[in-house]
């Protein structure tokens, strides 16, 4: 520690703290343009000079250390009149134009020039311009070059943070200007947050632009609804109409950072096929109808199928509240267990939950405050957004070593330490390989049952630079963080492939490495949705169904019987429809027709069921099918509570009412029961909550009160679950095939954002993914229409030539509802085999989407 005094104030810090760290310590305001909290200090505006006791000049605090009996002013005669030449220089270029800047209200410099401004300007010179007009670099991004003051901000944080690289700066002195290659933002991500980190109005938001003034506004803090990162996110609205996002530095897991889908993608909830009145199917035709005629003819439908088997699917974009409720609903008024809350695959519980015990439920800054980090799976580029910027800064500027294992490449391979590419659908063997490489390079140091354990599910020395390089990285780290990709769990190995992650993280354990584990979730409350029991085996607490005494607290506290069955998953719901045994089919929030593999087969079944409920937003493809449609109030009109991939449970605000004649989740769900003459108890929000917080022990101890700006987070299981290492798998992974896998763009997050007209704009085409040495052995280029072919259907899109792509992949975003992907797949089948070969004819590439379009 070394003792400082700033203004007077004496004050014990931490060797290596800067001037300016102290100062905003101890509540002294010293002005900055320049200086980013979360980047190396670049002191170039000299806003933050101060004076230091025995230094001749005055010195930049932001990039000034501390030392032991510094004495520091920040206050002089001197040091105001710095600031205010230094900022009398910047306005005398700077146009104006306050009263039609996007920024005036919320301009830092405006606020500067106010508090240590001079009152009159020595400049007489005409002003600088560079451009007479504003440029539009990209469809959300446009720019007035003239009144940049040059703090190098926006570059800083597109390259540093981002990784994106997409502006720069041209010229020098007065004369530099920041810019796109050539004046565009061609390689640009448009996650919007060189505009947020703008002092002035020379980047803006062009959907928000002459929208409104700051004072207009009425702002609501909330969380993003799109990936499960759970990034804080303000909302501007006015007069009810959504307006603008914008983040702010000082809270949640994101720090002021957004991808474009969390700063631009909002405007779904405004999307053209909100469901305005319930709706019932008479004579085979969906009919709008009033509240109550649809309760009538529901009561009347309920007991027509009364006695069979029921079975309920959620969304896991829906709040923890929805997701305790529905789950609650399901099992004590339609006494099932047929609960889940994947569309998109079957997620095998027993496999699971040995895994959940040892989740690390803690801030991802601080499970990335380790030796080394193994990402499996996905593209955290493009799924997780927020997420790979805090990697790439654990990389540069704490020296984490990256270890990247997965099918497709990111943007984060060029940070990483050690890049392995897993053949499509080999992750339990990639992942064996890596657990046997460290097993073998670790021998020594294992205890002899330990060892004789591991030997005898077979583990042998790997051959291959990749695992041999990725378990010499883990077996040389003291301290290690597993993130998981949800992907995984789309492969028909993934029961293997979570075993053989088990095995990684008993492997660490035992070597001493403390692992920390956390999934990067696609869904913004996917483990919300796992929390509150709404997957198929699993009671909230993710306690297994079958245990008598984790199904006692339950059964006595909502007085009801719950059956010990584990009940079917989606899967295995659609099987029981398809076989003529699904009574009521209830579907909340989710799209299976469009998202679950094999849509012949989920066509039918949906057909096959007595009752099929959907109760959504929006009408989807799976809503046309409903024989009962209810109108569910949307993102921002209600209220409720995510869990993102850290485990913090953060509030979702409501910011607007429900549109046409919409109702809350919760209130549809009190309906529904009492329909069946079963009132749910609780029913509001805050006392379901209270709920919550008492019978889940990682949420015992929380209250909605409690939930602040940053959140509160949820108690890790305090004794993981014992297990035995898992054999490892056998044979070898090879394809003679092109083997197709999904997954998010980076402009998109499942089907939802393609509601957004803001996102379309800066979107790609569908479009389909593969190598540059696949495509020239095809004969096809970049730009040119293809048709994908499986053994059940195919589509066209344009091709995408990536270099850096493995051979034998193929890549189509599972986020274009026109392409319905899923007709290529097959139900257990995945990754999926596919040919490719180009549209011969312009006339061929339009019959097949017209196929799949009246499909």
């Amino acid at each position: 520690m070394v003792s400082v005094v700033i203004n007077g104030q004496t004050v014990e810090v931490e060797a290596g703290a800067t001037v300016l760290q102290v100062a905003q310590r101890l509540g002294i305001e010293i002005p900055t343009f320049c200086y980013l909290k979360r980047l190396p200090p670049l002191a170039s505006c000299r806003m933050c000079l101060v004076e230091i006791e025995g230094l001749r000049r005055l010195q930049p605090s932001c990039a000034t250390a501390v030392t032991d009996g510094m004495v520091v002013r920040t206050n002089t005669t001197l040091i105001d009149e710095t600031r205010s030449s230094m900022l009398d220089m910047l306005l005398a270029n700077h146009p104006l134009d306050c009263p039609i800047c996007d920024k005036g209200g919320e301009c830092e410099l405006q606020d500067m020039v106010m508090a240590y401004g001079p009152a009159k300007s020595r400049f007489r010179d005409p002003k600088r311009v560079f451009h007479s007009r504003d440029i539009r670099l990209s469809p959300v991004v446009i720019m007035n070059v003239n009144r940049c003051i040059q703090c190098q901000r926006c570059v800083r944080m597109c390259e540093e943070v981002v990784g994106a690289v997409a502006l720069g700066t041209v010229e020098k002195g007065m004369d530099t200007a920041v810019t796109g290659f050539e004046g565009s933002l061609a390689s640009c991500d448009q996650c919007g947050n060189c505009i947020e980190v703008c002092p002035v109005g020379a980047l803006m938001s062009f959907p928000y632009r002459y929208k409104a003034r700051p004072w207009d506004l009425a702002e609501t803090d909330t969380v993003c609804p799109h990936c499960g990162t759970g990034c804080q996110l303000t909302v501007g609205a006015r007069k009810g109409e959504f307006l603008r996002v914008r983040s702010k530095e000082e809270h949640g897991v994101n720090r002021e950072t957004l991808c474009a889908r969390g700063r631009f993608g909002l405007d779904f909830i405004e999307g053209h096929d909100r469901i305005k009145r319930p709706m019932i199917r008479r004579d085979g035709v969906l009919v709008a109808v009033s509240w109550d005629e649809a309760g009538d003819y529901l009561r009347t439908r309920l007991a027509e199928v009364e006695g069979k088997a029921a079975g309920g699917v959620v969304s896991p974009r829906l709040p923890n509240e929805v997701l305790y409720q529905f789950q609650k609903l399901m099992r004590t008024v339609f006494s099932t267990s047929n609960i889940d809350s994947s569309s998109r695959w079957s997620t095998p519980f027993d496999a699971l939950a040995p895994l959940m015990t040892s989740y690390t439920r803690a801030p991802l800054k601080e499970v990335l405050d380790v030796d080394c980090v193994l990402v499996i799976g996905g593209n955290v580029t493009e799924e997780n957004p927020v997420t790979e910027y805090l990697l790439r800064d654990a990389a540069r500027r704490r020296g984490t070593g990256l270890l990247m294992l997965a099918t497709r490449p990111s943007r984060l391979d060029a940070d990483a330490q050690v890049v392995a590419r897993i053949p499509p659908g080999g992750e339990a063997k990639s992942i064996a390989a890596v657990v046997a490489g460290l097993g073998v390079a670790a021998g020594e140091r294992l205890s002899g049952d330990t060892l004789a354990e591991f030997e005898l599910i077979g583990a042998k020395p790997v051959s291959g630079d990749k695992p041999d390089r990725l378990a010499a990285a883990l077996n040389e780290a003291s301290t290690v963080a597993v993130l998981v990709s949800v992907d995984l769990l789309r492969s028909s190995e993934a029961r293997a492939t979570l075993q053989q992650l088990s095995n990684l993280l008993k492997l660490l354990r035992l070597l001493g490495k403390s692992p920390a584990l956390q999934i990067l979730f696609d869904r913004a409350n996917q483990m919300g949705a796992w929390d509150m029991g709404a997957v198929a085996g699993a009671l909230p607490g993710l306690q297994a169904v079958a245990a008598d005494t984790a199904r006692a607290v339950p059964a006595r506290n909502w007085v009801a019987e719950i059956h010990h069955e584990p009940g079917a998953d989606l899967d295995g719901m659609l099987d029981l429809c398809a076989a003529g045994q699904m009574g009521a089919l209830y579907l909340v929030g989710t799209d299976p027709l469009i998202s679950y593999p094999d849509r012949e087969f989920v066509a039918r079944a949906l057909g096959a069921a007595d009752l099929l409920i959907v109760q959504d937003s929006f009408l989807t493809e799976t809503a046309s099918l409903a024989d009962v449609v209810l109108p569910a109030a949307g993102y921002g009109e209600e209220p409720g509570s995510f869990t993102n991939n850290e485990g913090r449970v953060q509030k979702v605000c409501k910011f607007r009412e429900p549109v046409f004649e919409a109702k809350g989740n919760l209130a549809i769900f009190d309906l529904v029961a009492t329909l069946r003459g079963q009132p749910l108890q609780p029913s509001t929000q805050a006392e379901i909550f209270d709920e919550i917080a008492r019978l889940l022990p990682a949420y015992q101890g929380l209250s909605w009160a409690g939930l602040g700006a940053d959140g509160a987070f949820t108690k890790a299981d305090p004794t993981p679950s014992a297990v035995a290492f898992h054999p490892l798998p056998t044979g070898s992974q090879t394809h003679d095939r092109l083997m197709l896998i999904t997954g998010n763009c980076l402009f998109h997050n499942g089907y939802l954002s393609e509601r957004s007209e803001i996102l379309n704009t800066v979107a790609n085409d569908p479009y389909v993914a593969m190598s540059a040495e696949d495509a020239a052995e095809l004969g096809i280029s970049n730009g040119d229409q293809v048709v994908v072919t499986s053994s059940r259907g195919e589509l066209v899109a344009q091709l995408r030539v990536e270099k850096l792509f493995p051979t034998g992949l193929v890549f189509v975003p599972e986020n274009y509802r026109s392409l319905r992907l899923n007709s290529l797949m097959r139900r257990g089948e995945y990754p999926c085999p596919v040919n490719v070969q180009k549209a011969q004819t312009a006339h061929q590439a339009e019959g097949v989407n017209r196929v799949w379009r009246g499909a």
